[in-house]
């Protein structure tokens, strides 16, 4: 299987050195667009570097199970989180070979998998093809949709400085979205804020599955031991792939829904939402954040 390294592993500093054409064009997941427009009243015609977007299927040993609509670029990342956060395996191990097949189509993820994982899967058989990043059209019953997490152990308080500093580097690590402005992304953060790991993808659920599966293969030597970040609201099933990462906090720029507050308080998730600059909201388990010394701080330096 092609395996496209990301360039989004670099650090802020060094993200910023690398032009973004050239970034791009090794990587692909872009494609130049002729457009022409209107700007302050004249006219303009260019070329506009535009997000990728196609058909990935993934067969596990040999079925076909899923059709997602996705950016391609690290799609082992993809294939591997999906797998896990979905339940389908238990851990790295049950996936046992991954190839990529190109068509005049689209894209197919042939998977090798344990025995028993492949009964897992025919379990909860679903089809899923159709919108971007759908993570629900198709579920076959009320109960996977609503499976019960497994719920998550006590850490110690994170600074929200942290978070602040998360989202500060989230912009300058995302490579797509700067070229094209049509892409979310997810990031693996330490408990300091500093990135790790970030994926890109046009679809939300596509690009924190990419970083679940990369973290997986890395592997992270403690995930608990950090947070996850994202660019986009926060609904329930991005909650289950954050516990099914073993990962304690969920940090998103926009706001969350009734159903994933209510699944993230059964699995003992911190949910953060409308994390921007120093603000954020805590919907869940807020004793994760240490705010009291967070609010004297702030307040000591605004009384200096």
């Amino acid at each position: 299987m092609r395996v496209t390294k990301s360039v989004t592993n670099l650090r802020p500093n060094e993200a910023r050195a690398v032009k973004p054409d050239d970034a791009l064009l090794s990587r692909g997941g872009v494609a130049r667009r002729d457009v022409r427009g209107l700007r302050d009243g004249s006219q303009f015609a260019r070329q506009d570097w535009v997000a990728e977007e196609v058909p990935v299927a993934l067969e596990f040993n040999g079925i076909a199970h899923a059709v997602m609509l996705a950016t391609p670029l690290d799609l082992e990342d993809f294939a591997l989180g999906f797998s896990l956060s979905e339940g389908i395996l238990a851990s790295r191990a049950e996936l046992y070979d991954a190839e990529q097949v190109e068509g005049p189509l689209g894209i197919t993820l042939r998977l090798e998998v344990a025995s028993s994982a492949f009964a897992r899967l025919k379990e909860r058989r679903r089809s899923m093809a159709g919108r971007t990043g759908c993570g629900l059209c198709g579920a076959e019953s009320l109960a996977h949709v609503t499976r019960v997490l497994p719920v998550l152990p006590d850490s110690a308080p994170l600074e929200p400085r942290a978070i602040a500093r998360a989202m500060r580097e989230l912009t300058a690590l995302q490579t797509l979205q700067r070229a094209t402005g049509a892409v979310h992304a997810a990031a693996w953060c330490s408990r300091s804020g500093e990135i790790n790991l970030l994926r890109e993808d046009v679809g939300r659920h596509n690009a924190l599955d990419k970083l679940v599966g990369s973290m997986a293969a890395a592997p992270l030597p403690d995930a608990s031991d950090g947070f996850i970040v994202v660019t986009s609201r926060a609904s329930f099933e991005m909650v289950q792939k954050t516990v099914a990462a073993g990962v304690s906090l969920l940090a998103a720029v926009s706001a969350p829904t009734s159903l994933a507050i209510t699944s993230a308080q059964a699995a003992r998730l911190t949910l953060i939402g409308f994390a921007r600059g120093d603000d954020l909201v805590a919907y869940t388990h807020p004793e994760r954040l240490a705010l009291e010394t967070w609010s004297a701080n702030r307040v000591c330096k605004s009384t200096t």
